[in-house]
């Protein structure tokens, strides 16, 4: 394949890649600027999500079919159910540890985390799991280059989600009130303002994102698995790192440049797709090293 050929199929690939990164990214990033809590859950969040769309589509599938339609409803379905189910884990594992240290609350992240992959482990029995579509294999070809309908339609998606939830963020009164909490809570709290109803909002919108890239990664990759959750939480909060986490404009873009690096890595000649981890964890640490605070990220003073 000629040199642009290749350099343009990384791009696609690398963008797809990034956007489900940028969308589980996103929730890292709320939830740590409202509660400063780093969700180590969120990732399972993601995989239950795609095995609640999976179940949902296969219940359409006689309706509507497995086509873009059963995918559409499946997803929004799924967003729907992992929205509510990270209200109840803040709500149950979260909220009565808010006064706790902080290495407390971060244990009960965890903790959540091995509850939802056993739980999968049980159901599944380990066993990857089909996720069979009726997308075709259709797209466009020039030359070489092969760009699938199933990368634009789930890049498109993937805009469209990150847009409404910058929209919602910057324009919306629930928006603002975010903010105000990720700043300051106990003057939010005499101004008025319903902390505990505003962490629950960043919960259910994170939880619905990170659904919406599970289901969408399911029905672009074609099967799901119990422990998909875990690697791509690392990324994404890698990704979180580089845009500044606490940032949600820092989280898309983290996310994007992370997914175009493992993309364009693995096209350097004598390194493979095995190496894209090695690309991924590497940036973390020298992200760590030389800018702490992301490319986005801002510098906090800890009140004592």
């Amino acid at each position: 394949m000629p040199a642009l050929e290749t350099l343009i199929q990384a791009l696609v690939n690398g963008l797809v890649l990034g956007s489900f990164y940028a969308l589980v990214a996103l929730g890292y990033t709320m939830i740590f600027g409202v509660i400063k809590l780093l969700n180590f859950a969120h990732g399972d969040i993601y995989m239950v999500g795609a095995f609640v769309g999976f179940g949902v589509l296969s219940l359409l599938s006689g309706v509507v079919g497995a086509g873009w339609a059963g995918i559409g409803i499946s997803m929004l379905v799924a967003m729907l159910a992992m929205g509510f189910l990270g209200v109840v884990i803040q709500r149950v594992a979260y909220q009565p540890m808010l006064a706790a240290p902080r290495l407390s609350i971060l244990i009960t992240a965890l903790a959540v985390s091995l509850v939802l992959q056993n739980l999968m482990l049980t159901y599944t029995g380990g066993r990857y799991t089909a996720f069979r579509t009726d997308l075709g294999f259709g797209g466009f070809e020039l030359g070489n280059l092969f760009i699938s309908h199933q990368a634009m339609v789930l890049v498109a998606c993937s805009a469209v989600l990150m847009i409404a939830l910058e929209l919602f963020v910057s324009r919306t009164m629930y928006g603002r009130a975010m903010r105000a909490v990720s700043i300051d809570k106990d003057m939010c709290r005499l101004l008025g303002i319903n902390v505990n109803r505003i962490v629950a909002i960043t919960f259910l919108v994170g939880s619905g994102l990170a659904a919406a890239a599970g289901t969408m990664a399911g029905a672009y990759y074609g099967s799901i698995w119990y422990f998909m959750g875990f690697l791509i939480g690392l990324k994404a909060f890698t990704a979180a790192v580089i845009g500044g986490i606490g940032s949600i404009t820092g989280a898309m873009l983290g996310g994007l440049i992370l997914g175009l690096l493992e993309s364009f890595g693995t096209q350097i000649p004598g390194v493979g797709s095995e190496w894209k981890d090695v690309f991924t964890f590497t940036i973390l640490i020298l992200v760590l090293v030389f800018k702490p605070t992301g490319l986005l990220g801002k510098s906090e003073v800890e009140r004592m």
